[in-house]
């Protein structure tokens, strides 16, 4: 039984504001499935981008080398092609066009099938005073939570 990899991007709910989420394929080689099968990859600085054509890629996502991949080991920060249908990538693509949107990834992690899969999400990026803000509601949650617990 393999253990479950869930790898996120944490500083993307604080940056942008989700707007839409999808789930797309990726494009891989074997070392990088492998490492991504032992944790070794990180998607914190990571975006995504259209190609001249209409395909979507990730820019700046880390995946280790694989420790035995010797002679046919991958880059660490290639870019990878993302799988969606066209519909979704034509979407996608106006949005990012028209309204000046970014689309990141939230969380990177295999499924039931054994596929890596990515998380993305069409974003806004927030204004200061917007994370001051939630930097204001995460300490009242939290406040609010000693509370509760004291009084139980």
């Amino acid at each position: 039984m393999q253990k479950n990899i869930n790898i996120q991007n944490k500083k993307a709910r604080f940056l942008y504001e989700i707007l839409d989420k999808y789930t797309a394929g990726i494009v891989l080689t074997g070392t990088e499935i492998k490492s991504i099968r032992s944790s070794k990859a990180s998607i914190a600085e990571s975006f995504c981008e259209f190609s001249e054509n209409g395909e979507l890629f990730a820019v700046n996502m880390t995946i280790q080398e694989y420790a035995f991949g010797n002679y046919y080991n991958h880059k660490p920060k290639a870019t990878r092609k993302l799988l969606l249908n066209k519909k979704e990538l034509k979407k996608l693509n106006k949005e990012v066009q028209n309204s000046g949107l970014t689309i990141i990834p939230l969380r990177l992690f295999i499924n039931d099938k054994g596929y890596a899969k990515l998380d993305i999400a069409l974003a806004k990026g927030k204004k200061l005073f917007d994370k001051r803000e939630s930097i204001k509601d995460r300490d009242n949650k939290r406040d609010l939570d000693r509370i509760k617990k004291a009084y139980k």
